[in-house]
């Protein structure tokens, strides 16, 4: 007998074998009991989840005169000529290569003629969405109004191709991912069968690896199985046949990024690439690896989403915390942005280490999500100063004066909305007048005001700069206060939201107003500044 492979081999049989599609499962075997079966089914999910494997068991099921609990017997006279003489009850067909008018048409032919053996015909069109147009207006017909003895089983990865004319003839299941745990547990029986010597972290890897698909779990199991052929199979024998890092690099990886180290982290993509991994699958689990700090730091690793031991958890718990949470997002869209590019990059080694020291040295960033992490290293920078005894002195300019009285301080007038209006135009003034050390004005630098109507003079902002804009607020509203000499009222507001308030009012979008100077430039003032004393110090 020639050998199978072991997706083959343990394909379920029964809808008893089936793994993770228990919804999908329950409702056909009740259908099949019940005798309310379709004439016409969409099987829509990803890959490896077992749509086609379902709708053979489906196929036998409907087709044998007395099932046991929803399945085929597998022991009558109709269970046995279906599995002999399979093509002439159950008929599969391609659509990417049969994706035709005329294979179509073909159908259409056949559905007239009575199956050989048992009681349905049924037609499994796999991958439904790679039919033409004529080819979908064909089957729409026999596909709405089929003969009694044929059922239409529709396979896709992606329904969105399919038409709504087709999508409303077919009573739609949608497969999810099998969990990494169910994958796990599936390869453990059938390695056990096979009496092959695995490790367990070696199956959860494999299991994680193939994103819910089981097929592709077993394909990567049985590359390792030959591989590693009478071995002993391990974790880093797996991750070296996929071209993966061992996880302690990925962590070393996050913490010269998090410490800004660009040495170490120069120095472990060369590990990386001296060892032959593959750069792009590298990428690509570093990414998973900060998705999975970011949910251990927000969840306090008390999520289920975390599919790891109890000690990796830990581990990841510990990094993360050392970690802000904003800087954590920064890092994930950046290496999402990495993975995408990799896909068709030429020197995928020059452009990994582009990304991973724009990571590094957050003032290689120009990006918006690098804006909070500017202002928090400043801050820490100033802290540091401040208790190491240096002090930001300004300089001071002697003014002869003539001696004045005393002024009470009183409440100050309300500003009118002419006021208002007047102090649009005089942003950098404001800003000019908190001083240069000052943080606020480093951030509200890249803001600019607006005004609409009445008294309330508006700061409008990008989208991400909520957190900074609330943050120094207050500070901002006295700068503004003192420079106009009137108690003015401010409110922040988007610019998404300026834009539809000034619609509102007048039926038209406010003239986009001039850039306002860049961040950075601010900060590299501030920088120089701080510099400065250092070295008079």
């Amino acid at each position: 007998m020639s050998y199978l492979a072991l997706y083959r081999k343990y394909r379920p049989y029964t809808f008893d074998d089936v793994i993770g599609q228990e919804h999908i499962v329950r409702t056909l075997k009740n259908q099949i009991s019940s005798h309310r079966v379709a004439h016409a089914y969409l099987f829509s999910g990803s890959r490896g989840t077992g749509k086609t494997t379902i709708a053979k068991i489906f196929a036998r099921a409907v087709n044998c005169p007395s099932p046991v609990n929803g399945s085929a017997c597998g022991e009558c006279e109709t269970c046995k000529k279906v599995n002999e003489s399979s093509a002439m009850n159950v008929i599969e067909i391609d659509a990417a290569s049969h994706n035709g008018v005329d294979n179509i048409r073909e159908i259409n032919e056949e559905v007239k003629y009575t199956p050989a053996v048992g009681k349905y015909k049924v037609y499994i069109i796999d991958e439904v969405h790679m039919l033409s147009i004529g080819a979908f207006n064909a089957l729409l017909k026999t596909l709405e109004e089929p003969p009694a003895h044929v059922i239409f089983i529709l396979a896709t990865t992606d329904p969105q191709k399919i038409p709504v004319t087709i999508l409303s003839r077919c009573q739609r299941f949608d497969f999810k991912r099998i969990s990494a745990g169910e994958i796990e547990n599936a390869m453990r029986k059938y390695m056990e069968k096979e009496q092959i010597d695995i490790a367990e972290d070696a199956l959860s890897y494999i299991a994680r690896l193939a994103d819910g698909g089981m097929r592709d779990a077993l394909s990567i199991l049985e590359q390792s199985i030959s591989f590693y052929y009478g071995e002993h199979i391990s974790l880093d024998k797996v991750q070296y046949l996929v071209g993966a890092v061992d996880t302690g690099i990925l962590f070393r990886m996050v913490e010269a990024i998090a410490s800004q180290n660009a040495n170490e982290m120069l120095s472990l993509c060369d590990e990386v690439n001296t060892q032959g991994r593959s750069l792009r699958q590298f990428a690509s689990d570093l990414l998973e690896h900060c998705r999975n700090l970011l949910v251990a730091k927000t969840t306090n690793g008390g999520s289920d989403v975390l599919d790891y031991s109890k000690e990796h958890v830990e581990k990841l718990k510990e990094q993360a915390g050392q970690i802000e949470t904003n800087e954590l997002m920064r890092y994930i869209k950046h290496l999402a942005q990495l993975e995408y590019e990799l896909r068709t990059a030429i020197s995928p080694r020059i452009l990994l280490e582009v990304a991973l020291l724009k990571l590094c040295e957050v003032q290689m960033d120009h990006s918006p999500e690098s804006m909070l992490s500017k202002m928090q290293m400043m801050e820490k920078k100033l802290e540091r100063l401040i208790a190491e005894g240096i002090t930001m002195q300004q300089p001071q300019v002697v003014v002869q004066q003539a001696p004045r009285e005393e002024i009470v301080p009183t409440k100050l007038p309300e500003a009118v909305p002419d006021d208002v209006k007047a102090l649009k135009n005089r942003w950098q003034e404001i800003l000019a007048n908190m001083g240069t050390t000052s943080a606020a004005r480093a951030f509200y630098a890249s803001t600019r005001l607006g005004y609409i109507e009445g008294d309330i003079l508006y700061i409008v902002y990008q989208h991400g700069m909520e957190a900074g804009v609330n943050r120094y607020l207050d500070e901002v509203k006295v700068a503004i206060n003192q420079f106009a000499g009137k108690e003015v009222k401010v409110r922040p507001m988007s610019a998404e939201d300026y834009a539809s308030k000034s619609i509102e009012t007048y039926g038209t979008s406010p003239k986009p107003s001039q850039e306002v100077k860049d961040i950075s430039s601010v900060l590299r003032d501030v920088q120089s500044k701080i510099n400065f004393h250092i070295d008079v110090t």
